[in-house]
């Protein structure tokens, strides 16, 4: 499903009024109707007791034929107007004018101290305050509107977005409302689905309000939701090296977990054949753990990690694999990150950076962007940080904008990771995984992702998306260990323990619709 930002969705809304002849009337009657099939759905309409927050925009203009539409299925709404209904224009003014005629109460409080026991006493609230253009800080009466719903904690539905979410963002604008679920309209938002906004918003509905496909589906909307291909037929007679031969260069004395769970997870989701390329003093104690793993010893500097003259032997080693992972737990040894910045453009097959690597790379992204073979870079945020030069403050703030220009600028694919992680390529779009949970944030966790990447280019899917289901499948692998186990003291094991079943689960499912947590709606 595509994610459109709120200015397509501004453009979106006049192609279909200016070319298409669907009214501004129309479609806030679409959101309005969708909105109340999801409360049905969720609470009930008939004898219940419904407060519609409203303003005096088109969010608001939303809540009116709420209000209209409860009333006509045989519930009580009672609708609290924040601001100047003088303020209302075009579709929002119509539906107010409506209710003036209809036997809903319309009242405009002074103070939030008038809204507690209506709000206290209510099944439910509507929040329709502000829509996904709010790019300032919420203040007076507004905020104590929205801190009241949030501590008195009546269920809430919001249309389009929390009210105080920042569309574009995802960004907390002073106070939002916490809502147990959202219905948004056209399509999600960037504020609907990225951290924190997100988990402000419940469970998320969305609906097209008679928007055609063409609208929805166009090529020029470069955000989408990751839902992936499904994965390529494991034929009875395959052998392992037709599911994948990859080379993890990986390790040092002191980092023994990073190469083990690399390389591991590429066999455990579904890969064929795992070399891994560690300092010769490392094998023996990731040999224990990795019985499955075939090793290439690697002469050592006196710390423990790889010698700057294993440069010829992994580039032979390199020429007869499918794909090169290189830096999880190499170290910051001087020696080992000049024989990274020498291998990176000399290795003549696609090839993933992570960890020790990407530091070795920052600041020369001329390596990376003159290969001749695809590369995909999988920093957090605080490797993002250093490839571009932004706090890790900007890089959140604006995750979307930095990655489309990051993935630019060094010519390669870019997985931001973190909650919702990022997919991004050259060509400016972006994937936005749905998959995994906050237990992930643990050590090794990067790692595993790195082989399940891999692994899913050995299993036969193309680049970019084997990229794409990596992600998703290492995000699901975590959500399992969760319900399993907990988020509480999951670590990069019980995500690799659980690497199989996610792709098992994949594979029954193939390629589905919405996401997980979000539902398309009439």
């Amino acid at each position: 499903m595509k994610i459109s930002r709120v200015e397509e969705m501004r453009a979106m809304d006049r192609r279909a009024t200016e070319e298409l002849g669907i009214s501004e009337e129309i479609l806030m009657e679409n959101a309005g109707q969708a909105a109340v099939h999801v409360l049905a759905k969720e609470r009930g309409i008939r004898g219940k007791r419904y407060v519609i927050l409203c303003g005096v925009g088109n969010n608001g203009g939303d809540g009116f034929v709420v209000a209209r539409k409860i009333l006509s299925l045989g519930g009580h709404p009672r609708v609290y107007l924040l601001g100047d209904p003088g303020r209302c224009r075009g579709a929002a003014a119509v539906n107010l004018a409506i209710l003036s005629r209809l036997s809903v109460e319309v009242s405009r409080p002074e103070t939030a101290t008038s809204l507690r026991r209506e709000i206290v006493h209510a099944d439910g609230i509507v929040d329709a305050v502000f829509g996904t253009g709010l790019d300032r800080e919420v203040r007076g009466l507004y905020r104590e509107a929205i801190e009241l719903v949030n501590v008195r904690r009546s269920w809430v539905l919001s249309l389009d977005i929390p009210s105080g979410v920042n569309g574009e963002t995802g960004e907390i604008m002073g106070a939002a409302i916490r809502a147990d679920a959202t219905v948004t309209f056209g399509l999600p938002k960037p504020g609907n689905v990225l951290p924190p906004g997100c988990d402000q918003g419940g469970r998320l509905y969305v609906t097209h309000i008679s928007f055609p496909p063409f609208l929805y589906n166009r090529d020029d909307l470069k955000i989408q939701v990751n839902d992936g291909p499904p994965l390529p037929v494991r034929g009875r007679e395959v052998h392992k090296g037709a599911m994948g031969d990859a080379l993890f260069i990986a390790g040092a004395r002191t980092y023994l977990g990073a190469p083990f769970f690399a390389a591991m997870s590429f066999l455990k989701a579904g890969g064929g054949y795992a070399r891994l390329a560690a300092p010769a003093g490392a094998i023996p104690a990731i040999a224990a753990q990795g019985k499955e793993l075939v090793f290439v010893p690697l002469r050592e500097t006196p710390e423990g990690a790889m010698a700057a003259d294993n440069f010829d032997e992994l580039c032979a080693v390199a020429e007869k694999v499918d794909m090169v992972i290189i830096g999880p737990g190499v170290s910051l040894n001087p020696a080992t990150q000049n024989l990274v910045r020498r291998l990176v453009p000399a290795v003549a097959k696609p090839l993933l950076i992570d960890g020790d690597g990407l530091t070795a790379v920052a600041g020369q992204r001329e390596l990376v962007r003159g290969r001749s073979f695809p590369t995909v870079l999988t920093p957090h945020a605080g490797e993002m940080a250093r490839l571009t030069g932004l706090t890790a403050a900007e890089i959140k703030r604006h995750r979307i904008d930095v990655l489309q220009e990051t993935c630019a600028a060094w010519g390669a694919h870019i997985v931001l990771k973190g909650a919702r992680s990022l997919i991004g390529g050259p060509d400016g779009r972006v994937h936005v995984n749905m998959t995994g949970n906050p237990g992930m944030a643990t050590a090794g966790s990067g790692d595993v992702l790195t082989g399940t990447i891999a692994a899913m280019f050995g299993l036969g899917l193309p680049w970019p998306e084997c990229i794409r289901k990596g992600v998703y499948i290492h995000g699901r692998a975590g959500d399992l260990a969760a319900a399993e186990r907990g988020e509480d003291g999951i670590t990069a094991g019980d995500i690799l323990d659980f690497l199989p079943e996610a792709v098992r689960e994949d594979r029954r499912h193939g390629e589905g619709g919405a996401a997980p947590g979000m539902e398309v709606y009439p």
